[in-house]
């Protein structure tokens, strides 16, 4: 058994390692019908349904106090318990007691990166998060989102972030803040693609170099790799937020 698993393994990653060595890279979404440019766009939308049909199936038809108890084994639902508990302290933490209105947002944005980025650890595949297409997305939807919720919390008052502690202060503060606002969705957006565009041309370079043993070090970094730059991501995502909403919380 373990052989055979071995022996799929290395056909799938064949097309891998070929093209690494190339200096391209293949997935199998390539082969569906426009897929040489939208392969990432097909990645996406299969970690989308996979994350929906695994919450089904975690969630579906359970009763709150089925819920409480925990699995005896280590299963889907105890991963995703693990990881919405973690960002539940760390949401708490930075944005305040109303936390939980924000989390099921940044909840969804860090399992979605988390398994864009360890899909592109599997041979054959590449993360969706190697295109700005998708990282500035969703940069774009923690933008959008942030000011959404600021203006929802502090009504016109939120415009007060914009010109500063004084009134006077306005022609200097207003530009500045435009700016600073502005850089945000292209420095999240461009951290998250360059790091796992960089891991996964590393990974894909030794694989294609010695395919055996030495490349399972760098999936190993490629695993923390990923992790980070999700919890990069959600973290600044909330500190943004917390920004936004701050006066709010202040009363």
């Amino acid at each position: 058994m373990r052989k055979a698993f071995l022996g799929l393994l290395a056909v799938a990653a064949l097309p891998t390692a070929a093209l690494a060595a190339e200096g391209h890279g293949f997935s199998w979404f390539m082969m569906l019908p426009g897929g040489k440019h939208l392969f990432y766009m097909y990645g996406a939308l299969f970690i989308a349904v996979f994350l929906i049909v695994a919450s089904a199936v975690v969630v579906g038809g359970k009763k709150t106090e089925e819920m409480v108890i925990p699995d005896p084994r280590f299963t889907l639902r105890n991963l995703f318990e693990l990881i919405l508990g973690f960002l539940q302290q760390l949401a708490e933490d930075i944005i305040g007691r109303h936390y939980r209105k924000y989390l099921p947002l940044l909840g969804s944005c860090f399992l979605f990166i988390l398994f864009m980025n360890l899909i592109g650890l599997i041979p054959g595949f590449l993360p969706p998060t190697q295109k700005m297409n998708i990282t500035l997305g969703l940069a774009l939807i923690i933008f959008l989102s942030t000011h959404y919720f600021g203006l929802r919390e502090n009504g016109i008052a939120y415009l007060k972030h914009f010109i500063g502690p004084v009134w006077w202060m306005a022609p200097i503060m207003l530009p500045i803040e435009i700016i600073s606002h502005l850089a945000r969705p292209m420095s999240l957006s461009l951290r998250l693609f360059g790091n796992i565009t960089g891991d996964h041309a590393v990974v894909a370079g030794f694989m294609a170099l010695i395919p055996i043993v030495v490349p399972s070090v760098f999936m190993g970094l490629g695993l923390f790799v990923s992790f980070m730059q999700a919890f990069i991501f959600t973290v600044l995502s909330m500190i943004y937020i917390s920004g936004a909403v701050t006066h709010a919380e202040e009363h």
